[in-house]
C-alpha cells in the first residue's frame, strides 16, 4: 500500500503547525512568559513565545512539516514498494 505523498504533507503541516500555535498561546496564557529562550527560537528565526511569535511560528511549522511528511511519505513508498521479479 502506497501513501499519498501530498496528502501526507499538507496533513503534517497543518497538524505540527496548528500545534505550534496552540501551544503557544497555552503557554501564554497559563504559564505566562518564560525568561529563557525557547530552543524553538533557535530553530525557527522570529518565533517568540508571544502573540506575534505564534503565527511567525504557525508558518515556520507549517512548511516544516510539510517538508518533514513529504519525505517520510515518499521515503515510505519507495522502502514499502514490492519489488518486481525479472523473469
Amino acid at each position: 500500500m502506497k501513501i499519498n505523498v501530498r496528502a501526507f504533507a499538507l496533513s503534517c503541516g497543518i497538524i505540527w503547525g496548528i500545534g505550534l500555535f496552540l501551544i503557544t498561546w497555552w503557554i501564554i496564557l497559563f504559564g505566562g512568559m518564560p525568561n529563557e529562550p525557547v530552543i524553538l527560537e533557535h530553530i525557527y528565526l522570529g518565533y517568540h513565545i508571544s502573540p506575534a511569535g505564534s503565527i511567525i511560528g504557525l508558518l515556520w511549522a507549517f512548511v516544516d512539516g510539510l517538508i518533514g511528511g513529504g519525505i517520510f511519505a515518499w521515503l515510505y513508498n519507495r522502502i514499502a514498494s514490492p519489488k518486481k521479479d525479472v523473469n
